[in-house]
């Protein structure tokens, strides 16, 4: 059974940085390309960053410049820096897969709210 737990979301001001952290267990990790995601309310979850198993990167552009992606195998995570918060970023942020071929995921985790507010 696979699970993700994510966390380090919080309530920070415009112009703020936070870092999320990912934990998959029950996933040979190192196997899967991972992703983070974000729902904010009365929208679709939509894909910010992705990060191949060989570490190459998507981004979004609406955070391209502002967020970075990366993943430490050994540990099974996958992390999620932002930086220069805006409004338009507050929402549950998820990780799961990132397979936009066959849109297959993991079961998804209980995200991590991220609130940018003055």
């Amino acid at each position: 059974q696979v699970q993700l737990v994510e966390s380090g979301g919080g309530l920070v001001q415009p112009g703020g940085s936070l870092r999320l952290s990912c934990a998959a267990s029950g996933v040979t990790f190192s196997e899967y390309n991972m992703g983070w995601y974000r729902q904010a309310p009365g929208k679709e979850r939509e894909l910010v960053a992705g990060i191949t198993t060989g570490g190459n990167t998507y981004y979004a552009y609406s955070v391209k410049g502002r967020f970075t992606i990366s993943r430490d195998n050994a540990k099974n995570t996958v992390y999620l820096q932002m930086n220069s918060l805006k409004p338009e970023d507050m929402a549950v942020y998820y990780c799961n897969r990132d397979d936009r071929v066959f849109g297959r995921r993991f079961n998804w985790g209980q995200g991590t709210q991220v609130t940018v507010s003055l």
